[in-house]
């Protein structure tokens, strides 16, 4: 931090624009290939002096209208090709920002500088390449996702297919040509390094670093708008939670204490599966007037036994009536056999069918 400072304060006494962004340059070099948390303070401090370093190239490049739209890339000097990266690298240090309250704020700007920066590529023909569509910041969710920048899912049609196809391989493509542009960028920053660098191996180095940013340029606006979107929706679910009306305060429940007393007995019962409910003699009494006591039986077994008996007697009657040789006992015995004999047995027995 107090480097920073000393840095500044040599800047406001004899500013100049290559030390600016060369400082502000490696600035992000480092804070990009740092092994510290993004959110440290140190990491931070830095972020912000980074910016402002670039930010104050980007006025002196303004102000001395450095570049012009009438002009072709050839027509740039080589010495002030590389501030044309000034847009690109104020975008990705606004990236490393770790402000949550201020987030869509830093992505938007951030998607401002690429688009700055992609816009006069495109007006120099560094590179060939589309450039995406611009949104406005006010745009609710809703209306974002009917302009087309809505990722939510939902039922693709035959055109959305081809779109998504064709954006596939867009993106396999700048994925080929990055890697393709580091590995030159690679070889001829060895050159530059050495300082036996010639003037068209320098414009080289400065060509190949900007058509690299505009690939991480158009990699960075996809990223942005995903996550400004998401943030918008996030707001937005944050707003309604607050519109709703609050709900009434519950009154704080009484503590209560389980004893062991008939309360607790009434809740976990008493341990085994019943209670006693009635004495022996209450149990007896109400067999009693049921008339279910096995005392009470007695009677209906003697009935019984007077029945069997009956019978008994009944039958010792007929057979003394049969040894006296009684003529109607005889003549009854003997019509029942000749009957027995002529008329076989189960004879009108209709009801059966025997």
């Amino acid at each position: 931090m107090a480097d920073c400072e000393k840095k500044n304060d040599a800047d406001a006494e004899s500013p100049k624009l290559s030390d600016l962004l060369d400082r502000g340059w490696k600035i992000f070099e480092e804070v990009d290939s740092t092994d510290e948390p993004l959110g440290s303070n140190s990491v931070q401090v830095r972020v912000k002096c980074g910016l402002s370093m670039l930010e104050e190239a980007s006025r002196m490049v303004a102000q001395i209208e450095l570049f012009s739209r009438n002009e072709e890339l050839e027509e740039v000097a080589t010495v002030d090709l590389k501030y044309l990266l000034l847009p690109a690298l104020l975008g990705a240090l606004s990236m490393k920002q770790t402000s949550r309250d201020k987030r869509l704020e830093i992505v938007q700007t951030a998607r401002a500088y690429y688009m700055d920066f992609l816009r006069r590529c495109n007006e120099y023909s560094v590179s060939q390449f589309e450039l995406p569509k611009t949104t406005n910041e006010n745009t609710s969710p809703d209306e974002a996702s009917e302009n087309g920048f809505s990722t939510a899912t939902s039922v693709p049609c035959s055109s959305d297919l081809v779109s998504m196809a064709a954006q596939r391989q867009a993106k396999i493509e700048r994925y080929r040509q990055k890697k393709q542009l580091e590995t030159r960028l690679s070889d001829v920053r060895r050159a530059v390094d050495s300082g036996q660098a010639d003037d068209e191996t320098i414009r080289d180095f400065y060509l190949l670093n900007v058509q690299r940013w505009v690939t991480v340029s158009l990699e960075e606006i996809e990223s942005i708008d995903q996550e400004v979107e998401i943030l918008k929706k996030m707001d937005g679910v944050k707003q309604g939670a607050a519109r709703q009306p609050a709900q009434p305060v519950r009154p704080p429940m009484k503590p209560f204490i389980l004893t062991k007393d008939a309360v607790q007995a009434q809740v976990f019962g008493a341990g085994y599966p019943s209670l006693p409910t009635m004495t022996v003699d209450d149990w007896y009494e109400q067999h009693r007037k049921h008339g279910v006591l096995p005392d009470q039986g007695i009677p209906r077994r003697v009935a019984v036994d007077e029945d069997t008996d009956a019978k008994e007697r009944e039958e010792e009657e007929k057979e003394k009536k049969a040894e006296n040789d009684d003529e109607e006992s005889l003549l009854k015995a003997r019509n029942w056999d000749d009957w027995k004999d002529t008329h076989r047995r189960g004879y009108g027995n209709r009801q059966n069918m025997g």
